[in-house]
């Protein structure tokens, strides 16, 4: 007789385990094994792991596939189990890896492969069970211009595997709370809140320092020529300068610095009343003075420079300056939360989750390497669209409604680049590389280079050489479905549509990873601590960008801030969003051992030691400043996007 050795291990998550009656089938290339009953218990808690042996007469040959199947245990209530892998032992004493991470309830079956890369496969019944393993899910079109996404409306809908693992608490409801659900009522001050933000909102250094280190750190730039539609002169700003300096000069020493939001320019947007809320598409002028404080020098608020389009400074009157500085952060709040959250993050990784669910076997080296950094993220997405964004949801309610929403990210998706999404080239492009107190680039570039140094450990191993790439269909499957589905084609962005060689593979695969954590960690951990105050954030302004000046009041800047209910709302969302849940997995963590071989399971621990280490230097870092930079800490930062 022979005797194969299997030990299955039962999942870690909540109530994984089960009683019911299992059974194992081995598929050779030469026979089948009997049907077998794992008979001894052992998978009826969570993390267990049980050892069970299947005996043949003959040799079964090479072991191709194995067979799982479940069966309610007589009476019994039935309950769903979580197989996370077998691992069966040959008489001959090899190893082999069977991948499961499925559920399986009573009555269904499911049949396991070893694993292995498409192109060393040479039986077809593997190949036939690589796809089969695939997603077989469908693109969807959501609108003309934009990233595709599931076909999958309901999140009740979705595949056990890829739903939430418990549900979360993510009713966007009203915040019902002191009358103000449903109420047209205006702020009586601005003195509702107090916390940090409320006390430093209106001044010029925390409106500079937001661009560097809040919720969007990916508009600002180095100024090296004013461009021809802002004419600031070098009278309106000398006052503001080192003594006896020139704008010239400090653009010269590259201290000027520039923030442009000419893609808001023309968007439709919302109709209250009958008339079109207005949304400015400003442009804002840093100077970075000798005290190294980055702050805002003139503000023109639409792109056509013209007598009604003034250009605002420091030194008008007060409520002047500062409802300029409200409709520049009305413009940079929408920007951030549609394109910068919403689409850069949110959607573009939901593209990255969806080719790798419909391309890669989970056998496949990078679906291990991705999976982890894809949970939740196609059933967070589905919920954002039942509840946040499409008509009648709560951005429409924003300044720009839905039309304006859309064709916002519409214009993203195609002016955006490959390079602006890989850190360094994007921080080196914007001339950001010296700017003093800029916590998110360091931060970020530290956490691009460790997660870059861990792939191009890990994707050798499995890709010693670029032939190995090229030849790997399946891979190059999944790059092309990222280009067409997700860049719709564009050459022009930079993004690639093949593999050529492992160097490209392994940035590209840095990349997915860093959007997909700490991309999104960045933009969206601090949402209610800057835009919770809803003054420093507004998403909707009620009065249109002033076109004189001397003629503004605080009167007039409270009619233009959101009401009540829209406020509450808001506060209401981004709490919601900048929550940690119970299930949270931060960055580096692999709970489903998916890799087996001890050189990538050493990968993975230096990794994880490095990524500590970095948490420890940030910790320290903060220690030290008035107002923490907290967001890109890899102890805070989750694996996946799922909120």
């Amino acid at each position: 007789m022979l005797e194969y050795t299997l030990e299955v291990t039962t999942g870690s998550m909540l109530h994984a385990g089960t009683f019911d009656n299992l059974y194992v089938t081995l598929i050779g290339s030469e026979r089948e094994s009997e049907h077998t009953a794992l008979t001894d218990v052992g998978l009826d808690e969570s993390g267990k792991v049980g050892t069970y042996s299947v005996t043949t007469l003959f040799s079964l040959g090479f072991l191709l596939l194995l067979k799982l199947e479940k069966d309610p245990f007589h009476e019994s209530p039935q309950t769903d189990w979580f197989c996370s892998k077998v691992v069966v032992t040959t008489p001959e004493e090899d190893e082999i890896l069977f991948p499961c991470y499925k559920w399986l309830s009573g009555g269904e079956s499911v049949l396991l492969r070893g694993a292995t890369k498409a192109f060393e496969d040479f039986y077809p019944s593997l190949v036939y069970q690589r796809r089969k393993e695939r997603l077989q899910q469908k693109w969807d079109k959501y609108a003309d211009g934009m990233a595709y996404v599931l076909n999958i409306n309901d999140p009740t809908l979705m595949p056990e595997e890829i739903r939430f693992s418990y549900s979360k608490a993510f009713q966007l409801a009203e915040l019902k709370m002191k009358g103000l659900t449903n109420t047209t009522e205006k702020w009586e001050s601005f003195e509702a809140m107090k916390d940090y933000v409320s006390k430093h909102w209106k001044d010029d250094d925390f409106f500079g320092y937001q661009f560097l280190n809040g919720v969007n750190p990916t508009v600002i730039q180095r100024c090296s020529k004013l461009p021809s539609n802002f004419p600031v002169t070098e009278q309106m700003v000398r006052p503001f300068l080192a003594h006896g300096s020139s704008l010239s000069e400090e653009i010269e020493m590259g201290n000027i610095f520039i923030i442009d939001y000419k893609i808001m320019e023309g968007l439709p947007t919302r109709v209250i009343d009958g008339k079109p809320v207005s949304v400015s598409a400003p442009l804002c002028l840093f100077y970075l003075n000798p005290e190294k404080k980055l702050r805002p020098i003139a503000i023109q608020l639409s792109q056509k420079p013209s007598e009604d389009n003034p250009i605002f400074l420091p030194s008008d009157l007060e409520s002047d300056w500062l409802l300029a500085k409200i409709f520049v952060r009305n413009a940079d709040t929408l920007y951030h939360s549609l394109v910068v959250h919403l689409h850069n993050t949110h959607l573009l990784s939901e593209v990255y989750t969806m080719a790798t669910l419909r391309n890669l076997p989970q056998i496949h080296p990078l679906y291990k390497l991705l999976i982890p950094h894809h949970r939740d993220t196609l059933h967070i997405n589905i919920l954002s669209r039942a509840q946040l964004y499409g008509p009648g949801r709560f951005l429409d309610n924003c300044s720009l409604g839905n039309d304006g929403v859309i064709e916002l990210m519409r214009r993203a998706l195609f002016q955006t680049t490959y390079a602006s999404f890989c850190v360094p080239e994007n921080i080196a492009a914007r001339g950001l590389e010296s700017i003093p107190d800029f916590y998110y680039r360091d931060d970020a570039l530290r956490l691009w280079n460790i997660i870059s140094s861990f792939v191009s450990a890990l994707v050798p191993f499995y890709y010693p050489s670029d032939s190995e790439v090229t030849a790997d269909y399946e891979l190059q499957e999944w790059i092309n479905e990222i280009f067409f589905y997700g860049f719709l084609g564009n050459s022009d962005s930079g993004f690639p549509s093949s593999f050529q060689t492992v160097d490209e593979l392994i940035k590209f695969v840095t990349m997915v990873i860093f959007s997909s954590s700490c991309q999104h960690a960045a933009v969206n951990g601090g949402q209610f601590d800057f835009l919770g105050w809803i003054p420093n954030g507004p998403a909707l302004l009620h009065q249109p960008p002033p076109t004189t000046k001397g003629q503004s009041s605080m009167e007039r800047l409270l009619a233009t801030l959101p009401n009540k209910s829209f406020a509450a709302r808001s506060m209401t969302i981004v709490w919601r969003l900048s929550r940690k849940h119970d299930d949270f997995v931060p960055l580096g963590s692999y709970p489903e051992q998916r890799f087996d071989e001890p050189a990538a399971l050493q990968m993975i621990q230096d990794f994880q030691a490095q990524l500590s280490s970095l948490s420890a230097a940030i910790a320290k870092r903060n220690s030290e400043l008035e107002v923490p930079y907290k967001y890109l800490n890899p102890k805070g930062v989750e694996n996946s996007i799922t909120i």
